[in-house]
């Protein structure tokens, strides 16, 4: 399962707030209210995110197993 960290916080390190997000139409409410809940995002957003923080995508999320037995 892939699981979010908080990418609010990752986001306002590098200067975007939820604020500026809106107000620049960087990404819609919608998607800052999925990153606000640790919701699942889709790879296009997740591109988007890595071009604003600088970032690879392994500094938004992480992959955590969830077989038993492992």
């Amino acid at each position: 399962m892939i699981v979010f960290e908080d990418i609010l916080d990752v986001l306002s390190k590098s200067g975007w707030s939820a604020y500026r997000l809106r107000k620049e139409k960087v990404l819609s409410e919608s998607t800052i209210t999925r990153l606000r809940n640790k919701e699942p995002i889709n790879t296009t957003t997740i591109d988007k995110l890595c071009g604003l923080c600088k970032c690879q995508p392994g500094d938004l999320m992480r992959y955590v197993s969830t077989e038993k037995g492992e």
